[in-house]
């Protein structure tokens, strides 16, 4: 059974970095994905690179997906951004609270995304499909997991149409969080956010920095390879693929791939994946 798959991108600061996207791109165009998003960084950091990315995806035919964090936006902020998306011939947004940025002050008109999301279907009604953000091994700021269920539940309420989960090596935790949501009536598609593992030393940095539990087993797998490139890569896709496997026959409506603006680890492992 074929899962259909999104992937995700972040904008580059460079014109290499920006050619090396776009190859990129067609490399994992092959695979079909139902729409690629682009990340916003902390605070509008990025906001104008997600647009640019954005705009360039849908030059290519495929769907492009910007995601729009309101921590420091004002409502008129959001609406000209909405404005600007709908323009682009934007049909889908990620809508997210968002990080601040170091040293900035609250600031904004919104403190939750469901806010956003609330704001986004006053502004705008139905012309976009709203995805959020999902926390299977619990948002890092939530008072506790039962607080963070009924944050995403507040988001579905104010228009949200489907989850994507930050990513996570444990399905159990997947499934967990997927049957409280139904025990509390919410029905909405929780799509797995899916990490390839191709370098050690950045996904431990990146998984210490948001959250995402990294089992011990795979830790001390990946620290006893060393800087042996080629065996972490191949190692990392077999667990990632084992991962999906488990997910798809659990019922996972699909895969988010985070693609860390790379091609060859999602490659594998959706090649593993048949």
């Amino acid at each position: 059974m074929t899962l259909p798959l999104s992937l995700e991108f972040f904008p580059p600061k460079t014109p290499a970095g920006e050619g090396k996207l776009r190859a990129t791109r067609q490399q994992l165009y092959t695979l079909a994905p139902e729409f690629c998003s682009v990340t916003f960084g902390a605070g509008g950091s990025t906001q104008d690179g997600t647009l640019e990315t954005v705009r360039q995806i849908v030059a290519e035919g495929r769907s492009g997906v910007p995601h729009l964090s309101c921590i420091g936006q004002t409502r008129a902020d959001i609406r000209a951004r909405l404005a600007t998306y709908r323009a682009a011939g934007v049909r889908r947004i990620v809508a997210l609270r968002g990080d601040l940025p170091s040293g900035y002050g609250l600031g904004g008109e919104f403190r939750y995304a469901s806010e956003l999301v609330a704001f986004i279907r006053a502004e705008a009604g139905a012309h976009f499909s709203v995805a959020v953000a999902a926390y299977p091994e619990v948002h890092p700021q939530a008072r506790s997991p039962e607080a963070d269920l009924d944050a995403f539940r507040a988001k579905v309420d104010a228009g949200a149409d489907v989850g994507i989960t930050q990513y996570f090596f444990n399905a159990d935790a997947y499934f967990r969080f997927v049957d409280e949501l139904r025990r509390r009536g919410v029905a909405t598609p929780i799509v797995p956010g899916i990490m390839p593992i191709t370098n050690s030393t950045q996904l431990l940095r990146f998984s210490d920095s948001c959250g995402a539990e990294v089992p011990r087993w795979i830790r001390l797998r990946l620290q006893a390879f060393g800087d042996d490139a080629a065996s972490i890569k191949d190692f990392g896709a077999d667990v990632v693929a084992g991962l999906c496997r488990r997910l798809r026959e659990g019922g996972a409506p699909g895969f988010h791939f985070y693609t860390l603006n790379q091609a060859a680890g999602t490659l594998e492992v959706c090649r593993r994946l048949g």
